[in-house]
């Protein structure tokens, strides 16, 4: 038997790619999992090893590609170590978590205000996103996943979330041969695979149970997601190779040494290297003051001896004499800004939001960058805008609301670049000084500059010369209320508002060319009841005192008539003709 309850009604919900409702204006389909836009049937790189059957027919993700994620995950964790990486992944969450002219970070939708408080109370108090947006952008752009369990409760909905570790998830396609596109998240912590009973920790969820983030902008990494971090995975480890190959080249070779020429003047040769040795020895003491003890003592610093170089010389003028040799100079800096501005380029992000500075020709180039720059924070928050909506629909659905409600609505979070927003208003206004212009001339109809330059349909004309009318009306009633002190929506002598819509939609049914003349419904004079007001035939409604009440009723039964003429037979005088 199916399973009726809100649990077993989720499962049926999400058991299929895509949740279509049928609304007003038609069906609306949401893909929550964005199968739409990807597909996991492609064949790619990691196919081979993440793929095993079992004989059952079951394909579920092999050990080999689940290390690989994990070393993935471990080099993801060893970038965020580094200072410009680090800044990247707070520039991401920065500009993806920002917040609107209002002060909020997500923007609510729906022509149901009662469907619209649940969602703010979902998203504000529940979820918190005002706070929790941010590190929960961060860390899907670090790893390219981000999973939130939904802790659920009938007629109430979501009641909190949990998020997972992105180590001990799995997404599990294809298990199902009846639903193939049925999917299943697998928690199996590497660590710690058995709780404190001894039972194994390793738990299954259905897909309405947990939110699953993912930048799925590659098929080499479906079912999940793709790293922000990984395009300049290749180049991160070029760059600390050559960093650290910097530093090891400036401390050992850089540094500048000392010559010491040391004048040994008629001492025999082979006594030269003991001179030599005595002359070090007592150079090369330096003060040291023993921690235990106290005491005051001269230590041999061995790494003056490897810097600097001891040299006999004998039949000198100038005798002893000391020299510097200078270190080696490191030319290498060309090559690490080379390998920096590949890492900065597969980030995405301006230098300049970096810490560095960028040379641009102008504000131009710099608006250019800072634009494509929001291009990319929209794409991330398409991201988080799908799985939102996927916890909106599992938490009205969880109150009982399954008509066209459960989808009609949009989420919105705040577009990053001010430029962005900007040239789309200098855009509009370049559109309407042209269409000023062309109506001058007229030379072009209002419907072809419409659809020409605006590029509006002929119905979204006429739908914006409707509200075009509106906004008239609304503005004749503020002009009479500002200048003459009167309401025009409201009828004179009376204190109640009444709809100018309506009252223009009688007057003209009143003038409609069918309904002058004679009305259609006999007039009545008094509280006759007869359909041609007096009766003819002068059988009246009959009043005594009020609550006596005596009225005709006419005979509906043709029996009934002829019964009463049988009852009253009268006598008929005929003359007799006959002649007696």
């Amino acid at each position: 038997m199916a399973d009726k309850t809100i649990f077993g009604r989720l499962q049926k919900l999400f058991s299929t790619s895509t949740i279509v409702r049928k609304t007003q204006d038609g069906v609306k389909v949401v893909d929550t999992d964005e199968y739409q836009n990807m597909t996991t049937n492609l064949v790619d790189r990691f196919m081979k090893m993440r793929v095993t059957n079992y004989g059952t027919g079951q394909m579920e993700s092999s050990m080999a590609y689940q290390q690989v994620r994990i070393d993935l995950f471990r080099d993801y964790d060893s970038m965020d170590m580094d200072p410009i990486l680090h800044s990247a992944l707070n520039t991401y969450a920065d500009e993806t978590s920002a917040r609107n002219e209002m002060g909020n970070v997500l923007k609510i939708h729906h022509e149901d205000d009662n469907i619209k408080q649940i969602l703010e109370n979902l998203f504000y108090d529940i979820l918190n996103v005002e706070f929790n947006l941010w590190p929960w952008t961060r860390n899907l752009v670090k790893y390219g996943d981000f999973y939130l369990q939904l802790e659920m409760a009938e007629n109430i909905g979501i009641i909190n979330v949990l998020p997972m570790s992105t180590y001990e998830m799995s997404r599990i396609e294809g298990f199902d041969q009846e639903n193939p596109q049925r999917v299943k998240f697998v928690y199996a912590p590497y660590q710690n695979p058995y709780n404190a009973v001894g039972q194994t920790a390793k738990k299954e969820y259905e897909n309405y149970e947990i939110a699953h983030f993912r930048l799925n902008n590659d098929s080499n990494f479906l079912p999940y997601g793709k790293s922000m971090l990984e395009g300049g995975r290749r180049v991160w480890k070029q760059l600390m190779l050559m960093e650290d190959a910097m530093l090891i080249h400036r401390v050992m070779r850089a540094p500048e040494k000392r010559i010491f020429k040391v004048d040994v003047g008629n001492i025999p040769p082979n006594e030269v290297d003991n001179y030599m040795q005595k002359i070090i020895n007592g150079s090369k003491k330096v003060p040291f003051i023993d921690e235990r003890t106290g005491e005051y003592n001269l230590k041999y610093n061995m790494q003056n001896l490897i810097e600097d170089y001891y040299m006999p010389v004998r039949g000198s003028d100038n005798g002893t004499s000391i020299d510097t040799l200078k270190g080696l100079e490191y030319n290498m800096t060309d090559d690490l800004n080379y390998l920096k501005g590949k890492l900065m380029a597969a980030l995405q992000i301006p230098k300049a939001y970096l810490g560095y500075e960028e040379d641009t020709n102008g504000k131009a180039t710099l608006a250019a960058i800072d634009v494509r720059f929001a291009k990319t924070i929209e794409r991330i928050q398409r991201v988080i805008i799908s799985e939102f909506t996927k916890i909106a629909i599992v938490h009205l659905y969880s109150q009982g609301i399954d008509d066209d409600r459960l989808t009609n609505f949009t989420l919105e979070l705040t577009i990053p670049s001010k430029i962005y927003e900007q040239e789309k208003i200098e855009l509009y206004t370049s559109k309407v000084a042209l269409i000023t212009q062309m109506q001058q001339t007229k030379m072009f109809s209002k419907e072809w500059m419409y659809q020409a330059i605006m590029g509006l349909a002929k119905d979204e004309q006429d739908d914006l010369t409707l509200q075009v009318l509106d906004d008239t009306k609304q503005q004749f009633r503020l002009t009479s209320i500002e200048t003459q002190g009167v309401d025009p929506a409201k009828e004179t002598g009376t204190n109640g508002p009444t709809n100018i819509e309506e009252e223009l939609d009688r007057l003209k049914t009143e003038l409609e060319e069918d309904n002058v003349g004679r009305p259609k419904d006999p007039v009545r004079y008094g509280h006759d009841d007869h359909p041609d007001g007096r009766d003819p035939l002068g059988i009246k409604t009959l009043k005594s005192k009020e609550g006596s009440v005596k009225k005709y009723v006419p005979k509906n039964s043709y029996l009934e008539i002829f019964k009463d003429m049988n009852g009253n037979k009268k006598k008929i005088l005929t003359e007799n003709l006959d002649k007696e």
